[in-house]
């Protein structure tokens, strides 16, 4: 069962980062508003650069908060195609609209890469209440 703090239309990663699909090869991503909530007030949010590569499971972005600051690990393979200029002035639309004005980086993949599988690796809702139930 999940609820409005974990959307059912989103994928997920044990690192607390949400995954959304916005074209064929085009992901949104944030963190969750679970992270957000561990982290507290965001202060500050470093974002990669348009053109910089994404690697699963590597560092791409920080997130500071009050109480300390987070690595952003890439969900997949690809480059950042879009930024999140606002989080620039409001940093804390991360706190306040995590899964809507809060997103940080949009990730375009490979056109070798089958999106709807790697998609389809990551938690659901329901595997992601799971780790955080923990």
């Amino acid at each position: 069962m999940t609820d409005k703090q974990t959307p059912d239309d989103l994928r997920y990663t044990t690192e607390h980062e949400w995954v959304q699909q916005v074209s064929d090869r085009t992901v949104r991503v944030g963190i969750t508003d679970y992270a957000q909530d561990q982290l507290g007030d965001v202060v500050f949010v470093q974002l990669p650069a348009i053109d910089d590569p994404v690697v699963i499971g590597e560092s791409f972005a920080e997130v500071e908060s009050t109480k300390s600051v987070s690595d952003i690990f890439g969900p997949l393979e690809g480059v950042v195609t879009a930024v999140n200029d606002d989080l620039e002035a409001s940093p804390d639309l991360v706190n306040s609209e995590p899964y809507g004005l809060g997103w940080l980086v949009e990730i375009t993949v490979d056109s070798s890469t089958d999106l709807d599988e790697v998609l389809g690796e990551m938690l659901d809702a329901a595997g992601y209440g799971e780790v955080t139930a923990g």
